[in-house]
């Protein structure tokens, strides 16, 4: 027998902040507005779907997380230093983490080494709570 320990409410709302955090916080800085939507069309970081292998266990819940926070760490860094050879490994290694729970992030590192310094994006998060 083998006890499996269940993932928490608040693990869950935090891997959905993360990708959140990638459509409005990585992604406008690296491609235009209809890329993203494309992204979401595809599903791409997608935490529901049939293709997802995620079984709703802790370990899973903390293996996820973790690689969502070193990707964010790793593209953020590269996006002010432009270093990809540096972080090719772990970059890689923690796409295919997300792989193996059929999560879907199909970029190249160099994707992200040019930052743009001042993008215009609808998925931006309002500074505040009227959009004008």
């Amino acid at each position: 027998m083998k006890i499996v320990y269940a993932v928490t409410k608040e693990q869950e709302e935090y891997m959905n902040y993360l990708v959140h955090y990638f459509y409005t916080n990585i992604f406008p800085y690296y491609f235009p507005d209809e890329q993203i939507q494309e992204f979401e069309n595809l599903q791409i970081l997608s935490l529901d779907g049939e293709h997802v292998t995620y079984n709703g266990t802790m370990k899973e819940a903390f293996q996820i997380i973790s690689a969502l926070q070193s990707l964010i760490t790793i593209i953020e860094h590269i996006g002010e230093s432009g270093d990809c050879e540096r972080y090719r490994y772990l970059f890689e290694r923690n796409i295919d983490i997300l792989r193996r729970h059929g999560i879907t992030f199909p970029f190249m590192i160099e994707q992200f080494a040019n930052k743009r310094r001042y993008p215009c994006s609808a998925y931006f998060p309002s500074p505040g709570k009227w959009l004008m």
